[in-house]
């Protein structure tokens, strides 16, 4: 190799390093993952999270940054190490970052990186993240909010008339493979009627269900289906039955720990997460996990980017729509009191997502 070739490899290398940095701070996932091999590793043990090909870092891309207020990263030259179609080498990076739950830090750290030349230019086949130096102090600065909303190439928020609409096949699509990352298991339906036999599969005849205050529910007739039809052991016709004046205890047993609860949520991200708002919270803990199964029943215009946006999907959309029919039905409004988000399922199997092609409820 002469050196004129082995000049234009470190430039190249040096310009995937910091297309990397780029893809990171824009938040382009897909552009992230193009940056890898199709089989390339990224590997951060102090995270800890390790990503194996392109689909795992750039769904691994989506989970990780939705949970940012903000994130900055420098790059600073290192190493390259060339060994004809393949090198390796080191970056040395600064970070500032803070979760939307209010964790915080700087740190610098490390890249140990292995390249590949490809027919498509030199491509990462591998980055390990090592953290050198981490201060978790309270951050003194802010992210300043843009009226023309925050600089992410895939993320940009959906105004809130499109929080009704159904969204592509595509973005279903997303969802559904970031949810089985998780370890959710998700399937795809045309509509109610799919929705309302599948739900027969899913759960046995006998089986202990709860059903949540949903209109997905409602609308779609499950809610029906289980709570009048027989075949089931109906919790919430049990606890309506009950005086909640003296029967506080035995509803709250009831409601934690059925065989199935069967609900619908305020939203979906892309990055696979699930977020259900409450008044009261009766219903969230068999959600969260004290109900051994659980069905979501999702309508496509629930679907958002990310974190940031469901949230405000929650009290934007969600929470105006629900006040009315609190109002008209109990003569009180309601409030978003009790928020449940679930990033994965740690019990393969427990979980099912329901993603309807088709918008129902809100």
């Amino acid at each position: 190799m002469n050196d004129f070739q082995a000049i234009a490899d470190r430039v190249e290398i040096e310009a995937l390093r910091g297309e990397f940095t780029d893809a990171v701070m824009m938040r382009d996932r897909p552009r992230l993952a193009s940056l890898f091999t199709p089989d390339g590793a990224l590997r951060m043990p102090n995270i800890p999270a390790e990503q194996i090909g392109r689909e795992e870092i750039r769904a691994g891309g989506e989970r990780l940054q939705s949970l940012w207020d903000f994130f900055v990263q420098n790059t600073h030259p290192g190493t390259i190490l060339l060994d004809g179609d393949t090198a390796t080498g080191r970056a040395y990076i600064q970070e500032l970052a803070r979760t939307l739950d209010g964790r915080q830090g700087l740190n610098y750290a490390v890249y140990h990186d292995r390249y590949q030349r490809t027919a498509e230019g030199w491509k990462f086949s591998e980055r390990v993240y090592e953290v050198r130096y981490l201060d978790t102090s309270p951050l003194a600065g802010t992210a300043p909010r843009s009226e023309t909303g925050p600089a992410d190439a895939t993320a940009t928020p959906a105004p809130a008339a499109s929080f009704a609409d159904p969204v592509s096949a595509e973005r279903l699509e997303r969802v559904a493979a970031a949810l089985r990352a998780g370890g959710f298991a998700a399937e795809i339906l045309d509509d109610v009627s799919a929705a309302r036999s599948r739900i027969k599969e899913l759960v046995p005849e006998g089986a202990s269900v709860l059903t949540g205050a949903s209109e997905t529910l409602r609308l779609s007739g499950i809610d029906e289906d289980i709570n009048t039809g027989g075949r089931y052991d109906a919790i919430r016709p049990r606890v309506l039955a009950i005086d909640r004046a003296t029967g506080a205890d035995e509803i709250r047993r009831l409601v934690a720990g059925p065989d199935f609860v069967v609900n619908s949520v305020a939203a979906v991200t892309e990055t696979g997460s699930l977020v259900l708002a409450s008044g009261s919270g009766s219903q969230l803990p068999a959600n969260a996990g004290g109900a051994a199964n659980a069905v979501w029943v999702v309508g496509a215009q629930k679907v958002v980017p990310d974190l940031s946006t469901a949230l405000r999907r929650v009290e934007e959309h969600a929470l105006p729509l629900e006040n009315a029919r609190a109002q008209a039905a109990y003569g009180m409004p309601s409030a978003v009191n009790r928020l449940l988000i679930l990033n994965a399922e740690t019990r393969p199997g427990r979980g099912t997502v329901l993603l309807l092609r088709e918008a129902i409820g809100y």
